[in-house]
Formats: structure tokens, C-alpha cells, sequence
């Protein structure tokens, strides 16, 4: 099977499997999208993620920005860049819950952040190929799309903001993916001519991995809030070991 049918299929798997878990939350029906397996799935690919960005992406970016002669360590500071930018929208977020019209405020960076997560992440399958980070970097993708969705469709949900603008606005989430793995792709197919374009988006792919791996929800988040559950933590462990025992074939 052509590598871009899988690739295309992925994409179309992830876009759905966003759809089904927040639309029931914006036509006002009660969804569940909590619970153990939920939990246990967004520790998995927490660990997932904070394997494959400093393993792979972070890894593979400054090999290529090596190979290209360039001796600015870009990777490094694009990667810690996109991390601190991510923190700033998240803690902005949390400050624009106190003001009057909060919800939309919170609505809207919601919005703004995930779908910066989203591109990039996007951008970080598009760039993998259809081997086995592929696929691992697809099955976390996943399990953080269906919590991340349904996160965001509560937040607009709650929010003052008119109705297509809510459905609009989940609707640039759900397609910045698919958008970002078309660059991805493209940049990957560009890189004989342009040889920095694919490494700069695995670099900026790397920081959104790893605020999703770590900081990602701030006082809530996985590391944060479910450390000292050995079982969670342990699940976190088993995503980063995956990304550790992939990388031997990759």
C-alpha cells in the first residue's frame, strides 16, 4: 500500500475519532469522556510524547541541522521556544478565568493553543514516514485528540460565544491535524531542495511533545497531578520506553 494512502488514512482516523468525541458535547448531549481508561491512555501517551520528542524529533532535527553545516544549536532553541509560548497561552488561559467574560477568553485560547498543538503534531506524523514511530506517534495522537476534543468542546460549550462560532471554532481545531500533516508531508518531499524546512517542524514538533509530555494541563496534568499513582506514572514510563525501544529500528 502507497505510503500517502496510509498516511492520508491515518489522518482521516484522527479527524473522526475528534469529531465523535467532542461534536456530542457542542449539540448539547451528555458524552463521558473520563474514567480509567481514559486516564491510563492520556498517561500512556503523555510518556509517548515526551519520548518521541526528545528521542525523535529533537534527535533527527539536530542531525539533519548538523549534516547541513549549520552549527546554531536551532533545534534546541526553536524546541524550548515553542515549550515556553505553549506555557504563556496556558497560563493566560488560567488568568482569563477570573475576568467577566472569561469563558470566552478561555474559549478562544483554548482554541488558539490546541490548534497550534494540533499543527504540529500533524506536522511531526507527516514527517515520520509510515514506519514504527509513525504509527506509535498515530495511537498517541489518538488518545490525546479524543481527551484534547472533548476538553475543548465543554470550554466552548460553557463559553457566551454564538453557536457557529463555536462550531467553527472546534472545526479550525479538528483541521489544523490534517493541515499540518499535509506540510509535513510536503516538506519531507522538499527536502533535497530545501533540506531545513522538515528538521525545523521535527524541532517545533519536538516542543509541543513536550509540553503535551509534561506541562500540558499545568496543575492538572499527567506528570503533575497523577505522579505518585504508581500505576498512572508506570504508564507513563511504558509510553517513553516504547518511543526508547523504537528507536533501536529507527
Amino acid at each position: 500500500m502507497s505510503p500517502d494512502i496510509v498516511l492520508l488514512g491515518m489522518t482521516v482516523v484522527i479527524v473522526v475519532v475528534a469529531f465523535v468525541a467532542g461534536m456530542p458535547v457542542l449539540v448539547g448531549r451528555k458524552f463521558d469522556a473520563e474514567g480509567t481508561v481514559a486516564a491510563r491512555g492520556e498517561a500512556i501517551a503523555a510518556g509517548v510524547f515526551l519520548g518521541a520528542g526528545l528521542i525523535h524529533m529533537l534527535g533527527d532535527s539536530a542531525g539533519d541541522f548538523n549534516a547541513a553545516g549549520v552549527d546554531y544549536p536551532w533545534p534546541f532553541m526553536l524546541c524550548g521556544a515553542v515549550v515556553l509560548g505553549l506555557l504563556l497561552l496556558e497560563h493566560l488561559g488560567a488568568a482569563a478565568k477570573g475576568a467577566s467574560d472569561g469563558n470566552a477568553v478561555l474559549a478562544l485560547l483554548a482554541t488558539l493553543m490546541l490548534s497550534i498543538h494540533s499543527f504540529l503534531a500533524g506536522a511531526a506524523l507527516g514527517t515520520s514516514g509510515t514506519g514504527a514511530v509513525a504509527i506509535v506517534i498515530f495511537i498517541a495522537i489518538i488518545a490525546h485528540k479524543w481527551a484534547a476534543s472533548f476538553a475543548l468542546a465543554v470550554s466552548l460549550a460553557r463559553s457566551p460565544l454564538a453557536r457557529a462560532t463555536r462550531f467553527i471554532a472546534f472545526t479550525v481545531f479538528v483541521f489544523f491535524l490534517p493541515l499540518g500533516v499535509a506540510c509535513g508531508a510536503i516538506a519531507t518531499q522538499w527536502d533535497a531542495e530545501y533540506p531545513l524546512v522538515a528538521p525545523t517542524l521535527k524541532a517545533l514538533a519536538a516542543g509541543t511533545f513536550l509540553y503535551l509530555g509534561t506541562l500540558h494541563g499545568l496543575a492538572n496534568g499527567t506528570l503533575v497531578a497523577r505522579c505518585c499513582d504508581l500505576r498512572e506514572f508506570s504508564a507513563v514510563v511504558f509510553g517513553f520506553a516504547l518511543m526508547a525501544v523504537v528507536a533501536i529500528w529507527t
